[in-house]
C-alpha cells in the first residue's frame, strides 16, 4: 500500500508541536518525523482525508500551521529510518526508557525496553517522564497499583521493577492494548494484568493509581479513580497543562483528595494527591 508524506510548516511551540501530532494519529497517521522544512507526517494511502486535515489546520489551537504539500513516498524501510533517530529518554539518571533496537546499559537501576508504535508512553513526552520522576521518589514494595490509559504500559512495567504487587494496566485503544502486552514480556514482567477498557472495567481497590490522560477523561472519570482507592492511596494525574492545574486540584479536593505537590516543563503538569 503506497505511504503518504504530508509536510507541514514548523509548529510554535512544543506543546503544539504535540497537539498536533496526537490529533493526526487520531486521523490514522503513523509515524513523524522533523525536519528543516518542518514536521513530516506519514500515513498510508487508506487513511487519506484531506478535509479532516483541513478542519484540523483551522483549529485556533493550530494558528500559525500550513500544510506544504503532500507526496507520495518511495516504497522505503520507513521503520529503519525513524529507528535511526530514535533515542532513549533518561530520568533522574536512575530510569532509562529505549527501544528494543538500543543496547542495555546495565549502569542504569532500571533500564526499561519499551516498542514504541503509536502507544502514547515512551518517556519522550514530558507527561511520562515526569510521572516516572515522581514514581522513583513514591514507595512501591507489595502496592497494588493501577494504571489508567497506560498506553504502551510503561509505567505499570516501572511500578513492578520498583516492586509493586498487583498491578493492573488499562487503555480503551486496542493497539496499545496488545502493544502492553509484547512491551510486558520484553522487560520480564508477565504478570501485568492488561485489560481492553475504560473507567467502568476498574476492579478492586488499590494502593496507588496513576492517570496519565488529559485534562478532560480526568475530570470525567476521576470520581471513578477515588473509588477504586484506599485510604491514604497516592493517585498520579498528568497529561494537562499548567493552566488546568486548578480544576484538577478543585475536583480532587471535592472528591476528598488532598493536594502534595506538581512538576511542571514545558507547560505540562504531572501533580501527586492523597486520598484522605
Amino acid at each position: 500500500m503506497k505511504t503518504l508524506e504530508f509536510t507541514f510548516t514548523t509548529p510554535t511551540s512544543d506543546i503544539q508541536h504535540d497537539m498536533l501530532i496526537t490529533m493526526l494519529g487520531d486521523l490514522g497517521f503513523d509515524s513523524f518525523m522533523d525536519d528543516d522544512l518542518g514536521l513530516k507526517a506519514y500515513c498510508s494511502e487508506e487513511h487519506r482525508d484531506d478535509q479532516a486535515v483541513e478542519e484540523l489546520l483551522r483549529m485556533d489551537a493550530f494558528m500559525g500551521v500550513r500544510l506544504l504539500g503532500v507526496e507520495e513516498m518511495p516504497d522505503k524501510d520507513w521503520n529503519e529510518l525513524w529507528e535511526a533517530s530514535y533515542q532513549p529518554v533518561v530520568v533522574n539518571d536512575r530510569c532509562r526508557v529505549r527501544a528494543p533496537f538500543h543496547e542495555p546499559d546495565p549502569s542504569f537501576e532500571f533500564d526499561l525496553v519499551i516498542e514504541p508504535k503509536m502507544s502514547f508512553g515512551t518517556a519522550n513526552h514530558e507527561t511520562t517522564a515526569q510521572i516516572i520522576t515522581l514514581m522513583l521518589e513514591t514507595e512501591f514494595q507489595g502496592k497494588e497499583v493501577l494504571d489508567m490509559g497506560s498506553g504502551t504500559a510503561v509505567l505499570a512495567i516501572l511500578a513492578k521493577k520498583l516492586g509493586a504487587a498487583r498491578t493492573v494496566a488499562i487503555d480503551n485503544d486496542e493497539w496499545a492494548y496488545r502493544n502492553a502486552f509484547t512491551n510486558c514480556e520484553l522487560n520480564g514482567v508477565g504478570d501485568i494484568e492488561i485489560v481492553l477498557g475504560d473507567a467502568a472495567a476498574i476492579h478492586g481497590e488499590y494502593d496507588v493509581v496513576l492517570a496519565n490522560i488529559n485534562r478532560n477523561i480526568l475530570l470525567r472519570d476521576m470520581h471513578c479513580y477515588v473509588d477504586a482507592m484506599r485510604p491514604q492511596s497516592h493517585i498520579f494525574f498528568s497529561g494537562f497543562y499548567t493552566e488546568d492545574l486548578p480544576f484538577i486540584r478543585e475536583e480532587a479536593e471535592r472528591l476528598g483528595l488532598r493536594y502534595m505537590r506538581h512538576l511542571a516543563r514545558n507547560n505540562w503538569v504531572a501533580a501527586e494527591f492523597v486520598k484522605e
